[in-house]
Formats: structure tokens, sequence, C-alpha cells
């Protein structure tokens, strides 16, 4: 199969839009259905992507942590880190291109976006003790904004991926699925992966930088207990009664 034939292919085994952000979707997805065609034809394995994407997140993450926080650092940590995402989408791309995935290659996707997120916010934690002057953080109060960051980013992965574990023991309500909504898409980019990527971009600016990160913590602070509510939701709703069928025929 070419390149083309698998990217055609492809565009017909994406996952639903419904709950995604703009960005995801019309971003990182495109991204890494290029990146999936491509890992076909040289004959990787989505584990191999996963790996890949791995690599580049944490040289990325790496560098948040022991290099300078200039604007040129900060553009290679952008430019790392979405390569990163773009692969991290990519994997399951390929999984299903190549007709599934298997349970451990989930759970080594899960693991290492686990680790990229906890690392991560620890990679900011450490910049900001090392240059205090720099970004402002002289305050000890400040250096908690990752810590809460940290803790609202990891209850929205580990909650996000139990429901959804969850959600395969319960019975999905009957009719066609719903469109997804632009307006939803749109209220999920502060909360997006590839957009808080983005604000590494303001690593050389030092208070900006502080500025966009604790904005976003505070969007993923705010966001979390909505996401936990909804997903209570979903997983306490009624059992679906069974489908009707012939009765059994009485004995005799």
């Amino acid at each position: 199969m070419s390149w083309g034939e698998a990217l055609g292919r492809l565009g017909g085994a994406q996952k639903t839009a419904k709950g995604v952000s703009l960005y995801s979707r019309f971003v990182n997805r495109p991204a890494g259905r290029f990146l999936a065609a491509g890992s076909y034809v040289t004959g990787l394995t989505p584990n191999q992507v996963t790996l890949v994407s791995a690599v580049f997140s944490f040289a990325g993450i790496a560098a948040v942590a022991v290099a300078p926080p200039t604007w040129w650092t900060g553009a290679l940590v952008w430019l790392a880190l979405a390569v990163g995402f773009a692969f991290d989408s990519a994997d399951g791309q390929l999984a299903r291109l190549r007709g599934g995935g298997s349970p451990a290659g989930e759970w080594l996707d899960h693991v290492v976006d686990c680790a990229k997120t906890t690392v991560l916010h620890t990679a900011v934690l450490v910049a900001f003790h090392r240059h205090p002057g720099h970004f402002g953080t002289g305050a000890d109060v400040l250096l908690l904004v990752p810590l809460v960051f940290l803790t609202a980013s990891t209850v929205t992965f580990f909650g996000g991926l139990l429901t959804e574990q969850l959600k395969r023991r319960v019975p999905a309500p009957g009719g066609p699925a719903p469109a997804p909504s632009t307006l939803r898409a749109v209220a999920l980019l502060p909360v997006d992966h590839g957009v808080f990527c983005l604000v590494f971009l303001l690593l050389g600016g030092g208070p900006l930088f502080l500025w966009g990160y604790g904005l976003l913590g505070a969007a993923a602070v705010l966001y979390l207990p909505l996401f936990l509510a909804k997903w209570f939701r979903e997983l306490n709703r009624p059992a679906a009664p069974p489908a009707p069928g012939p009765r059994p025929a009485p004995a005799r």
C-alpha cells in the first residue's frame, strides 16, 4: 500500500469528533494522520510510534528543566512537544489502519501519556526554582502553581481514562450519535494539550510565561469539577432495558 492509499484509508478510520477541541480536531488529528500513513509505509508498529512520541515529548520536557529559558529554547520545546503530540495521535490511527490495536499497546500509550503529563509540570517547577529572577517566581507561593496544575491535570487524565473504560460496561442509549458541538470544541481549547504546548513559546518572556501557564492552570482547575460531574452522570445513568425478543416457550 502506498502512502497516498494509506492516507485515504485513514480518512475513514477516524474517531468521533464529539468532545474534541478544535485544535485536536483540525490540527493534531490531521497531522497524526499524515504521520500514521508514513509510519505504515515505513513498517513501524503502533508501539514504535508511541515510543517515537515519547522521545520527542521527553526531549522537550528535559529542555524545560535544564536549558536556559530563552525564546529559542521555548520554540524548540514547543516544536518537540507538538511533534510528540502528533505522534501520540498517529499511534492509534496506525493501529486502526492495521486492523486494531492490542491491550498492551493501549497500556503503553496511556502510561507514556501519564508520565508526560506528570514530568512536564515537574519540569516547569524545576525551571521556576532554578530561574526565579527570570520568571518572577521569587515568592515561594508561586511554586505552588505547577503543583496545583499537575494535580488538576492528573485527576482529569485519570478520571477521563477510567470513565472511558467503565462506559464500556454501561449500555449506550439508542439512536444516532449527536453531531459534535462547535461551541464545545471552542470551550475545550484551554484544556487541550496542543494549546498547552503553545504556551512554551513564551518561555523567554519570563513573567509572560508565568501568566500564560497560570491562566491555563486556572482553566484546568475550573474545568475539573465540570468534567467530574459530567462523567459521574454518564456512569450513573439507568441501564438501558433489554431489547425485546421472543418469549420462551412455557414449560410442559
